[in-house]
């Protein structure tokens, strides 16, 4: 009789896929597979056709960028190609929300690098200005996560970043090429996307995490001033490896070393 009333009520069994602020296509083409919707190659397959999202940004060299970050609810048979049409409807909807700006491309693609550095919420505004004044004097984003990213779409990634990826000649790699990166490296949520087209205005050219464990960062004009700070949460960093029993990591400059 429950399973006659479910039928008469018309309920149907939903799969939840939670994609959080900042994850990227491979993070959610692994979530999926783990939920057994289909595979992680299917949906990469499908997230490389940008057909969708031509009007939006005819640049974008996949949709990475315009899976906005939710909760969706999925039936069994849901292909790869649904899942990319029901997240970039999201993102639509929310970019009108915001007006529908013209230039989603770079709005976008900043705005993954600021979801990808950003650990706690006040940090994104400054974040915002820190990219905005280097890439108003040309100066190198030196961006880890582009560096990661790099390394994910070379099939490298081990992990932590190696002086490998450092110098891998992709222009994803912000160490490498100036300016902003072919297009987003991570899926921003809407806070993100806000910093990145309301920057805060400052003069910073430089940030680095604090050393108290907060996940908020320490903001600097000069290189000198950042070369202070970044030594200071080197040090912090090391010395909980080391209480920990962890070895080093392959890059203890980690979030410390923009514009080094």
């Amino acid at each position: 009789m429950e399973v006659y009333d479910r039928i008469a009520r018309g309920d149907v069994f939903y799969y939840v896929l939670t994609v959080p602020e900042g994850q990227n296509m491979f993070d959610i083409a692994a979530a999926a597979e783990k939920l057994k919707l289909f595979s992680a190659q299917d949906f990469l397959r499908a997230a490389r056709d940008v057909s969708s999202i031509r009007d939006l940004d005819p640049a974008a060299p996949t949709l990475e960028g315009y899976l906005f970050p939710s909760s969706y609810r999925l039936l069994r048979h849901t292909s790869p190609e649904r899942l990319c049409q029901l997240m970039t409807a999201r993102f639509r909807d929310v970019w009108k929300e915001f007006g529908a700006p013209t230039d989603a491309h770079q709005a976008v693609t900043l705005a993954s690098l600021i979801e990808r550095e950003a650990r706690v919420p006040m940090d994104r505004p400054v974040i915002s200005s820190v990219l905005h004044n280097r890439l108003k004097i040309g100066m190198k984003l030196d961006c880890d996560p582009t560096t990661i990213y790099a390394a994910l779409l070379a099939g490298r990634y081990r992990g932590a970043i190696y002086q490998s990826d450092l110098a891998r000649d992709s222009l994803y790699n912000t160490y490498r090429h100036p300016g902003l990166p072919p297009g987003p490296i991570a899926n921003p949520g809407r806070d993100s996307l806000l910093a990145a087209m309301h920057p805060t205005s400052t003069e910073y050219l430089y940030f680095v995490l604090r050393p108290d464990g907060s996940g908020a960062h320490n903001f600097s004009k000069s290189i000198s001033e950042h070369l202070i700070a970044a030594a200071r949460y080197r040090r912090a960093s090391q010395q909980e490896q080391i209480e920990e029993g962890a070895p080093l990591s392959a890059h203890p400059g980690k979030k410390t070393h923009h514009g080094n």
